[in-house]
């Protein structure tokens, strides 16, 4: 596995060589920045833990320079912050004990610019040698450039992939902008309650946001439970924290399938069970 990036970091928590490590994945979260995966792909870290015929890697695609930075690091240089951010997405490796996080630390201009081969070919490597059964990603609907860039160049990744070598469950899960709004028959449940205390402890050790300025730890434990309070409003709670996900098998399992067509058809669909629901109740 040969990757564009000579400084991409690559690790391994248990000390396999990397095919190795990676072969034996079955899930992988793909996120655009280091703490991603911790919130979006929890149900598969938690699925995985401690598990030997289970195995959860990851890849985050972006550097982390471009963080935000108050208190202690308000005068750390992007290569301080990089630095940082690098070793925060090993910590969390080691803790959830994933079988390997690779993070390819391409500038977010680069991920961003669609004439661009090199993440493309990266993300293509990594699923080849991984072929997780089940993949975790940005969803299309998502208000931060940098994470639509990066699914955009994820399934471009996917799409290169032989049938056979794609998941067979992908999910594209809510972080900037949440899900909520999707239709209930279309929403895919990430349930995040089991090992709390693993899921705020995974969130604590990227101290780089948190004392940076974003407290992310508080949020995510918010809306996980929100979302397991207010998804149904005629019997009490089954779940005590969950994330929303789009079921993104229709685009990864077809070439045919345009993003934005997909994913403005379940805004209209929303859009219409708001109309219809106001209309019975006039």
């Amino acid at each position: 596995m040969n990757l564009n990036n000579p400084n991409a970091d690559v690790y391994v928590p248990d000390g396999l060589e990397i095919t190795e490590a990676l072969a034996r994945t079955t899930h992988m979260g793909l996120g655009a920045h280091q703490d991603d995966l911790e919130v979006f792909a929890y149900a598969g870290i938690a699925a995985c833990y401690q598990k030997q015929d289970k195995w959860f890697s990851g890849v985050t695609v972006t550097d982390g320079a471009g963080s935000s930075r108050t208190g202690l690091y308000a005068d750390y240089s992007d290569e301080d912050m990089k630095a940082v951010r690098i070793k925060e997405q090993r910590k969390a490796a080691y803790l959830g004990e994933y079988a390997a996080v690779i993070q390819t630390l391409h500038p977010s201009s680069l991920v961003k610019d669609g004439t661009e081969s090199a993440v493309v070919n990266d993300l293509c490597a990594i699923l080849l040698a991984a072929r997780p059964d089940v993949l975790y990603l940005h969803n299309p609907a998502d208000k931060h450039d940098t994470h639509i860039a990066v699914f955009l160049r994820t399934l471009a990744a996917l799409r290169k992939l032989p049938i056979d070598a794609r998941p067979k469950q992908t999910y594209g899960v809510e972080v900037w902008r949440d899900l909520d709004w999707m239709c209930d028959e279309d929403k895919q449940f990430m349930v995040a309650d089991e090992r709390p205390n693993m899921a705020d402890a995974l969130m604590s050790l990227f101290d780089s946001q948190i004392t940076g300025g974003k407290r992310y730890d508080r949020a995510l434990r918010g809306r996980r439970e929100a979302n397991a309070t207010f998804f149904d409003s005629h019997s009490s709670d089954e779940m005590n924290a969950v994330n929303w996900a789009m079921d993104l098998n229709p685009l990864v399992l077809s070439d045919d399938i345009d993003t934005i067509d997909f994913t403005i058809a379940l805004i209209e669909k929303f859009k219409a069970d708001v109309q219809d629901r106001i209309e019975r109740m006039s």
